[in-house]
């Protein structure tokens, strides 16, 4: 093993008690969930809780089916035709395909930032922040101004851009767009964040921005986080579900534990073989 393995990143964990943050409050919960297009599963078996509060990490190779089951949890397979899901999905007691919440409604309790920074191109600053609001019915411009400046304090951004909120989301960085967006999704208070390698394409420095923001924003909110930097996951995450594509060629769950001890001391060999580089 190589001294930039991610176990390495976890020192002492044999002198710690670890804590399963499941034992806490609940955000999400998963049954059987399955997901499938035009009669091709992508994605089975899925059962474990969100901690509320806590970081989520999705790891496992390309292709075992991350990203099809974060975008089940907020319906952005609606948006697909022939998607399938079928389980269940709970975010605290609500069923989130059984339950009779619009997914307007639901898209702002349950929050997405992509792998891409994506503002919107014309808008404002301001404009791009309070854009969910304003969609939700939101005109007072005093709300609207609180919104924006709270949200973007929350994503660490109101100090670089307070002075030129009417400036274009293209005139930021790459790293700024994408604290920009998750500004975006905080204006409208969720309950969950989902983000989708929201560092992949951007520098080391942005990077580290990205991951001290995540560990600040759960005292706000709880994130599931899709990664494939397993010394990513092993930093910023308090419980790591492992996901393996089988032999039908469908993702499926191998291991839902504590981050420190599915990098430490995971319960299946195809976990360890994954994180130490085996495979994948």
């Amino acid at each position: 093993m190589t001294e930039s393995s991610p176990i390495s990143l976890i020192q002492g964990v044999e002198d710690q008690q670890i804590e399963d943050p499941r034992n806490g409050p609940i955000a999400m919960s998963l049954s059987d969930v399955a997901v499938s297009f035009n009669g091709r599963t992508a994605v089975r078996d899925i059962n474990f809780l969100v901690p509320k509060n806590k970081v989520t990490a999705l790891i496992g190779p390309s292709g075992s089916g991350k990203t099809t089951l974060l975008r089940s949890l907020n319906r952005l397979h609606d948006l697909t035709k022939g998607a399938k899901v079928t389980g269940k999905i709970l975010l605290g007691d609500t069923d989130v395909y059984n339950g009779g919440i619009p997914t307007t409604v639901l898209r702002s309790r349950i929050g997405m930032v992509f792998q891409r920074p994506n503002p919107f191109p014309t808008m404002s600053l301001y404009d791009n922040v309070v854009s969910g609001l304003r969609f939700n019915g939101v005109k007072k411009k005093s709300i609207l101004d609180a919104a924006c400046e709270e949200s973007l304090k929350a994503a660490a951004l109101w100090d670089e851009i307070k002075d030129r909120l009417k400036a274009h989301g293209s005139t930021l960085s790459g790293g700024q767009q994408q604290r920009l967006c998750i500004a975006r999704a905080l204006a409208v208070e969720p309950e969950v964040l989902l983000m989708d390698e929201p560092t992949s394409a951007l520098d080391p420095i942005s990077t580290h921005a990205i991951e001290e923001l995540m560990g600040e924003l759960k005292d706000r909110v709880t994130i599931v986080i899709v990664t494939h930097n397993m010394q990513q996951a092993a930093r910023v995450s308090d419980l790591t579900a492992f996901l393996l594509m089988g032999e039908d060629r469908a993702g499926e769950q191998i291991e839902v534990a504590p981050t420190l001890k599915l990098f430490s001391e995971p319960d299946d060999q195809r976990t360890l073989d994954y994180i130490q580089g085996r495979f994948g």
